[in-house]
């Protein structure tokens, strides 16, 4: 039998986490994080002890790789497993929790390098009540820079679709 990695043990300082009251969900996110460093194993355990209020112990988490240190596939978080799911695919602009309890909650993550009022202006926009921006808009608002970058793959999906992608002059 193997063992799972234990993720890193817990720093003292404040979670940097905004989300939506509970009710409904609207948009595309439930609030957003601004993690300290691109190291999902060190970031994960205050995130999942605070969002275990609501989703219960947190068994998964799903992440852009691009956008995330490389990690292991489980990691051993407050006694538990929880399953790191990188994507080629996922936006990079989001991660998605699942908790014991099946639900799931879309965090905007907020580049660990931004500047606090940007980085506040951002939480706060992506946690509003009614809020249904793309995370992308919701960073740009921000004046957080995103890449505007298409992949191949995303392109030929694209043209498979639809139709080859429009050029703006």
């Amino acid at each position: 039998m193997t063992s799972v990695p234990q993720a890193h043990p817990k720093v003292q300082h404040t979670l940097r986490l905004r989300l939506k009251p509970k009710g409904p969900a609207t948009g595309y996110v439930d609030g957003a994080w601004w993690p300290r460093s691109g190291d999902l194993t060190a970031e994960l355990p205050d995130l999942a002890e605070v969002l275990a209020v609501r989703l219960g112990r947190v068994v998964r988490v799903a992440y852009a790789l691009s956008s995330w240190d490389p990690a292991p596939r489980r990691v051993e978080v407050d006694g538990g497993r929880t399953r790191l799911e990188g994507f080629t695919y996922q936006d990079k602009d989001i991660v998605h929790v699942t908790g014991s309890n099946g639900g799931r909650i879309s965090l905007l993550v907020v580049p660990p390098e931004t500047a606090e009022p940007a980085a506040h202006d951002a939480m706060m926009t992506a946690a509003h009540r009614d809020n249904a921006d793309r995370p992308a808009d919701i960073l740009d608002v921000g004046g957080i820079p995103v890449p505007r970058q298409v992949s191949e793959s995303a392109a030929q999906r694209w043209e498979s679709e639809g139709g080859p992608a429009h050029q703006h002059d």
